[in-house]
């Protein structure tokens, strides 16, 4: 029995031996085979990006402005080489004893940017707040040539300049790509001069798009975590064929790995516009709009909260003419439909001056259409004077607009004094904190509020952190109290 059990023993071992193995050469087998089939599908990590950047960096330059700061005072002081060494009480008694009324000295103001070059004749794109009252602007290229650069135009709303240096200098050049067609998650690649650190090459994936960062009435702007700091303003974000499809502008203050670039099919029309006429038109309707909450929804009847509610209309100008009224929605313009008020604004901006369009609206449930010529936008500064006076997203993410007695009649508001919230940005404080679009803020820690103005300089007075209690009127709800910390 003992041999017979042995032997039993015997062969089950040499089975199970068999059968492991056999078992093992499959397991390792199926996953080379399925290991092979994924790497071949996705490459998760370009094997280098220093062909990239050798075929692209010759076109990227670095920008370097200089401008004269009137009145240097105390500041100026500091920063530059004391005479009396580093003891400042010769300096402070003459201050104490004359007042402040001393002749102020002038300095000169350096920064630094990037841009990149677009065509040999030397335009150069970079962005507006590289360039602003600039005296003198000197572009450096890769290979150390300098030039003294010219400004062509500016446009502030969308903050893209245009440069140029002498041409005939057979200057490289870049090509624009298409941001419309990319995706979420394709590596780009930033090129600038990061704190003056000239030809830095950082990489990264696209973060985001459509992201609105409050920074004007076009904000649009690509997302990314390839690496950008002061300095790489202006600069090209390119895709892996080395095409520009963004232009890198913004950062969050101490947010590592969060840029922001313009993207290029939104700059290619400033851009050309800037190079023909030096200066950048868009279309104007002469609407004051926001966006649909809610609220807003429920009480027009609204199905879906798409379209641009129209909040005002100013007397004379384009909507106003064509038969356009206040608590019209604007649901289309020229067929494209319209789904909130930066729709609407991206869309008419587009559109020449002296255009006809046509234009549906939705009015007491029913959809009418209305033809209108568009007009010339005014300039950011002149258009609180046709319109009721409007701010920006602040850092609590609220936007105002004055309430006039007129507004206010036309929204079927109770309150006349106070100021409007004509939009909440998304993910901020006060969407947190249950402030909505068509609130009106009567009071602020217990401080009326009449205007724009008034909110403007409470704000500005509070510091970080500290308690925030806003007194406010809501339709179909009556006054609350919303609390919130700046």
């Amino acid at each position: 029995m003992l041999g017979q059990h042995g032997n039993l023993t015997i062969r089950q071992f040499y089975g199970f031996f068999l059968g492991t193995v056999l078992i093992g050469l499959f397991f390792v087998l199926g996953t080379s085979v399925y290991a092979e089939a994924k790497t071949g599908d996705v490459v998760m990590v370009p094997e280098s990006f220093s062909s990239l950047a050798e075929m692209v960096s010759p076109a990227v330059v670095n920008v370097r402005t200089e401008k004269t700061v009137q009145g240097g005072g105390r500041v100026y002081r500091h920063f530059n080489q004391n005479p009396f060494g580093n003891d400042d009480r010769f300096n402070d008694f003459f201050e104490k004893f004359f007042g402040e009324q001393q002749p102020q000295k002038d300095y000169k103001e350096r920064s630094l940017g990037s841009g990149f070059i677009i065509d040999k004749d030397g335009f150069i794109v970079t962005n507006n707040h590289v360039i602003e009252n600039a005296d003198k602007i000197k572009v450096k290229l890769k290979d150390g040539k300098e030039y003294n650069a010219e400004i062509i135009g500016r446009d502030s709303s969308t903050d893209l300049a245009l440069i140029k240096v002498p041409s005939g200098n057979n200057l490289p050049v870049i090509a624009f790509g298409d941001s419309n067609n990319l995706k979420v998650g394709q590596w780009v690649v930033a090129i600038g001069s990061p704190f003056g650190l000239e030809q830095t090459v950082t990489a990264g994936i696209l973060s985001a798009k459509g992201r609105v960062i409050g920074s004007g009435p076009y904000d649009n702007f690509l997302q990314t975590d390839a690496s950008i700091n002061p300095g790489n303003s202006g600069g090209p974000l390119i895709d892996m064929q080395g095409q520009v499809i963004g232009i890198n502008t913004a950062i969050i203050a101490s947010g590592q790995g969060i840029g922001f670039a313009i993207p290029i099919n939104l700059a290619k029309g400033v851009i050309e516009q800037l190079k023909n006429k030096g200066e950048v038109t868009r279309g104007w309707l002469g609407v004051v709009v926001s966006d649909i909450n809610d609220d807003v929804a429920e009480y027009y009847g609204v199905k879906d909260k798409k379209g641009a509610l129209v909040m005002e209309v100013v007397k004379g100008d384009p909507a106003d003419l064509a038969g356009i009224q206040a608590n019209d929605i604007i649901i289309e313009v020229n067929d494209h439909k319209v789904e909130t008020s930066r729709d609407l604004t991206n869309l008419v901006a587009g559109i020449s001056v002296g255009e006809k369009v046509k234009i549906m609206v939705l009015r007491d449930n029913k959809n009418q259409t209305f033809t209108v010529e568009v007009a010339k936008r005014p300039e950011e500064s002149k258009l609180a004077l046709k319109g009721s006076e409007k701010g920006r997203e602040d850092e609590l993410g609220i936007r105002v607009t004055n309430l006039t007695p007129e507004i206010a009649q036309r929204l079927n508001l109770s309150p006349t004094e106070g100021v409007l919230v004509e939009h909440i940005e998304s993910g901020s404080k006060a969407e947190a904190a249950g402030v909505q679009a068509g609130d009106v803020i009567k009071e602020i820690n217990h401080q009326a509020i009449k205007s724009v103005k008034d909110y403007s300089v409470l704000m500005s007075k509070l510091k970080k952190n500290d308690a925030v209690q806003m007194f406010i009127w809501r339709m179909n709800a009556g006054f609350v109290v919303v609390k919130l910390t700046k």
